[in-house]
């Protein structure tokens, strides 16, 4: 749950920065409000983690100034091209919590139906950035993402 506590606060300063670059009115209330319905995971996951007698990751704000570089980035490369990397960043975290739920107890509840709800949730900010003109990445990039993510959770997973 330390990893997927990660994820939320690496969402915050994603979409906190693609919000700050954007050259959308329209778009920069999409990425605001796609931040604020992540403050519930964010919430939610801290107090799993709590509730399980262990500790969020002790790198949060290296792991929150990274994604906001990250997302900075994306934002700095044009709209279409931000919500691009919001598709492929959703399907990861997507692919990712599918596998948390394979590894989880069934008798965990809790964390289940928080990983579950979070999944949905994911998969619909993919979909509404695809609704609104996301740009599919390149190969590299995408290729990329998935190496700082691998990078990220198995820290997480640890500190």
């Amino acid at each position: 749950m330390r990893v997927n506590h990660v994820g939320e606060i690496c969402a915050q300063a994603l979409y906190r920065s693609q919000a700050l670059f954007s050259r959308s009115d329209e778009l920069r209330g999409h990425f605001e409000l796609a931040a604020q319905q992540e403050l519930d995971h964010l919430a939610w996951t801290a107090e799993r983690v709590a509730e399980l007698g262990t500790h969020t990751s002790r790198l949060a704000p290296i792991w929150w100034a990274g994604a906001f570089a990250w997302g900075s980035l994306a934002g700095l490369a044009g709209d279409r091209w931000s919500l691009g990397f919001v598709v492929e960043t959703e399907r990861q975290v997507e692919a990712h919590l599918a596998s948390h739920l394979d590894r989880l107890p069934v008798e965990d509840t809790p964390s289940r139906a928080i990983i579950d709800q979070m999944k949905r949730e994911e998969a619909e900010h993919a979909q509404a950035a695809l609704a609104a003109g996301a740009l599919p990445l390149p190969a590299p990039v995408r290729g990329l993402m998935r190496l700082a993510a691998k990078v990220m959770t198995t820290v997480a997973h640890r500190v």
